[in-house]
């Protein structure tokens, strides 16, 4: 990862300055740093157009009680687009222009998501013994598929009162029946 880093960072200032280079002498100094400044301030107007819509859309979907994973995946792309055409140079400019294109970021979004693992792992241990999901023997009863796992359990969150084995349960969700 180190040396990744520091391939980047020399990297990419060889290849502004090799492009800066080229580009100046195509079409001169002056239109070359013009369209440095112009694109630098089309970043600052698109940073702010998208990133207030991408907020709205965010503030709608927590509204309705929903996780706005999309926006906040836009959000940091905005972010890193607007970074980017701020830094001097047509090769961030065009990664950064890139960012702005909601096409774009679907596009990297479900590329990223695809190439994502997340990994999700539960442990039981009994007696000192691990019990694996479809593992024979212990922890299945029968007919089960390995999914349940039958048990006793108190509630200790309220210990504070004492409920004695002649009250009646409290109503919930089921009514105080057992389901």
């Amino acid at each position: 990862m180190g040396l990744l880093l520091l391939a980047a960072l020399i990297g990419v200032p060889l290849i502004e300055i090799g492009l800066f280079i080229e580009i100046g002498g195509w079409i001169g100094l002056w239109p070359t740093l013009a369209l440095v400044v112009l694109t630098a301030m089309i970043g600052s107007w698109q940073l702010r157009a998208q990133g207030l819509a991408t907020l709205a859309r965010g503030r709608e979907q927590l509204d309705r009680g929903q996780l706005p994973a999309r926006e906040l995946f836009d959000g940091f792309c905005l972010v890193i687009a607007g970074a980017l055409l701020l830094t001097p140079g047509f090769m961030t400019d065009a990664i950064g222009l890139a960012l702005f294109v909601p096409g774009f970021r679907d596009w990297l979004r479900q590329y990223l998501g695809r190439r994502m693992k997340v990994a999700s792992e539960t442990h039981v241990w009994v007696d000192g013994e691990e019990i694996r999901p479809g593992q024979p023997g212990r922890g299945r009863g029968p007919g089960s598929d390995g999914r349940v796992i039958e048990g006793e359990f108190r509630d200790v969150s309220d210990d504070s009162r004492d409920v004695g084995d002649d009250d009646p349960p409290a109503a919930g969700p089921t009514g105080g029946r057992p389901r």
